[in-house]
């Protein structure tokens, strides 16, 4: 191993990548506060504020998959619609296996420019962490109890409200609604049995009430819908404690620009406009479970050989997470190491006890923020045998 990947594996340099993350996130999100008596003067000018705020927050997570891991990742798709990306309002549907697929999805956003407008369809517990959690409530994140009755009213406003929205954005959103596990796959495969519609592999049955509200609500808003599936060769189980120890990955991600959304597959080679597409929810339900048998058969060619039926390209990575992460640490390192000093040198038992309190407080808090990921700790939604009923 050579010294710079020997430094990556070290819990000091974690700590200092943490420090910064957290000490300019809690900083960034004051600032996003503060932003707030713009909001009845000027709405479109704090949009615009908080996207670069955003910015400065998730393109930090970017920086340790893009420049500190090095991960590789590779864009299949049709040349055609790629020129369009970025340079649209997109549905991009992910799938959900992997815990770090929604970094390689902030990746894909950064790489076509639309990291700090990007949203999603979040669980409402995150509105309350820290930092991220914070970060998207200013950045008017759609966050949702995933109780159906008391969330429609509520995410169809959240939706509505950003077709006036002045930067062009992506809403990330994961139909399955929870990470797929062995044990989730059995009780979504009864579930499907019990309705009569087809068995999946590799996924889960996807919960369309919450993608069919946000079809209907961002039309003429929403260009296109991406369907994104994403893999990771040779078997790699990426992780987040992973890429903090600078383990290169290779990520290749499958997107098909869907524009021909809610009718018939027959007429796949026809281009609709989203306008003009049927908004009936019965019709978008039974389209998202035929992409996800289609997601299905192209995750089963991917086992098979490796690849996707699509032309491979690499977006080039762009300077801007890395130049903001040297930034923050510019900014936020010269301060701590000069405390540290001075505590040294001040001999005080109690002083130097209250830095190792911090520090074993901020080991807990890394610890933490990576637990958040994992698969094996994640959502419990649809665990529950008792509850059949998918939404």
């Amino acid at each position: 191993m050579d010294i710079i990947g020997f430094l990556k594996t070290q819990f000091i340099c974690h700590l200092l990548i943490c420090y910064i993350f957290i000490v300019s996130g809690l900083i960034i999100n004051f600032i996003q506060l503060l932003t707030l008596i713009l909001w009845p003067i000027n709405k479109q000018l704090f949009r615009r504020i908080n996207c670069r705020l955003a910015y400065c927050i998730s393109s930090q997570m970017v920086m340790l998959l893009e420049w500190w891991s090095g991960t590789d990742c590779t864009l299949y798709t049709d040349p055609e619609s790629y020129h369009k990306y970025g340079k649209e309002n997109a549905i991009v549907i992910l799938n959900h296996n992997f815990e770090i697929d929604f970094l390689c999805g902030w990746n894909f956003c950064e790489r076509f420019g639309v990291l700090g407008s990007s949203k999603v369809l979040a669980k409402k517990e995150l509105s309350y962490m820290p930092i991220i959690g914070w970060m998207w409530y200013f950045l008017e994140i759609v966050f949702c109890k995933r109780k159906w009755e008391e969330d429609r009213k509520t995410v169809m406003q959240k939706l509505l409200n950003l077709r006036d929205y002045p930067e062009n954005f992506w809403f990330l959103i994961h139909c399955e609604g929870t990470r797929f596990t062995e044990q989730k796959h059995q009780i979504s495969m009864r579930v499907a049995e019990a309705k009569g519609l087809p068995k999946l592999k590799y996924h889960l049955l996807p919960r369309t009430k919450g993608f069919a509200v946000t079809v209907q609500c961002l039309r003429n808003v929403v260009s296109a819908v991406y369907d994104s599936t994403l893999n990771f060769r040779n078997n790699e189980n990426p992780t987040l404690l992973g890429v903090l120890n600078g383990k290169k990955y290779h990520a290749d991600l499958y997107v098909r620009q869907v524009t021909h959304i809610l009718i018939p597959f027959w007429h796949t080679g026809i281009r609709i406009p989203l306008e003009e597409v049927p908004e009936d929810e019965q019709e978008c339900s039974s389209w998202l479970h035929k992409l996800y048998q289609e997601k299905d058969a192209f995750q089963e060619e991917y086992y098979r050989t490796g690849t996707y039926p699509a032309v491979p390209v690499v977006p080039p990575r762009r300077p801007w997470t890395l130049l903001n992460w040297l930034f923050w640490a510019l900014l936020l390192l010269y301060p701590l190491f000069k405390l540290l000093i001075n505590m040294i040198n001040s001999g005080s038992s109690l002083t130097l006890a209250s830095f190792a309190f911090v520090i074993v407080m901020a080991s807990v808090g890394v610890r933490w923020m990576i637990g958040v990921t994992e698969i094996n700790k994640g959502s419990t939604y649809g665990n529950n045998e008792n509850k059949q009923k998918q939404k």
